[in-house]
């Protein structure tokens, strides 16, 4: 008995070593990477989608291209079958390593939060909570999943879907954003990732 647990916390121990090494954050110089916003449209059709026991329905198409500045993985939450790992994302001067340099970010319930490590912010504050957000991703396919789980923080991701709203089958229901420049609850983009790419 005493062997099996031995050997089950060894296991254990071993595999979150793994996940951690996998998701190591990759360091990049000074400067933007990213200059432009993520790229909203509006769809001409957009019936909804039936996924993973849910009802998705399209409000608008949205390509992004953005520094990851966070990754946080559910496994117990309410929708985590659904969007297992949110990713924080930035642009214009929250893809400058020498301003997230100066901040602080973390992911919790959902959410998405920065704060300065000193005094004074790199930016002024409206530009940095235009410049980033918290997406809650939906894979189309296996593929795209496998995508979002190897992304690492300090990468950076291009994808392109669909922003939704979401049913649940229990009524429960979850509105996504439709806009960079809201903050607090209600101010995060689901998207429905049809197609994804890191470098």
């Amino acid at each position: 008995m005493r062997t099996a647990l031995l050997a089950l916390f060894t296991a254990t121990v071993l595999w979150f070593g793994l996940e951690d090494w996998r998701q190591r954050r990759i360091d990049q110089p000074p400067g933007v990477l990213v200059a432009e916003s993520p790229d909203q449209f509006e769809l001409p059709s957009a019936p909804a989608i039936r996924h993973a026991g849910y009802t998705l329905t399209p409000r608008a198409g949205i390509r992004v291209t953005a520094r990851i500045l966070a990754a946080e993985r559910y496994r117990f939450s309410r929708t985590s079958d659904l969007m297992p790992r949110d990713l924080a994302l930035g642009w214009g001067v929250m893809s400058d390593s020498a301003v997230l340099d100066q901040l602080t970010i973390s992911q919790s319930d959902r959410f998405y939060f920065w704060r300065t490590k000193t005094s004074v912010l790199p930016a002024p504050f409206d530009l940095i909570s235009a410049s980033s957000a918290n997406m809650h991703l939906i894979a189309a396919s296996p593929d795209i999943a496998k995508v979002i789980d190897r992304a690492r923080v300090g990468q950076i991701i291009t994808f392109s879907g669909r922003l939704v709203d979401v049913l649940a089958s229990d009524g429960g229901q979850m509105k996504t954003s439709l806009t960079r420049n809201d903050t607090g609850a209600g101010a995060c983009e689901i998207v429905y990732v049809e197609a994804a790419r890191l470098p």
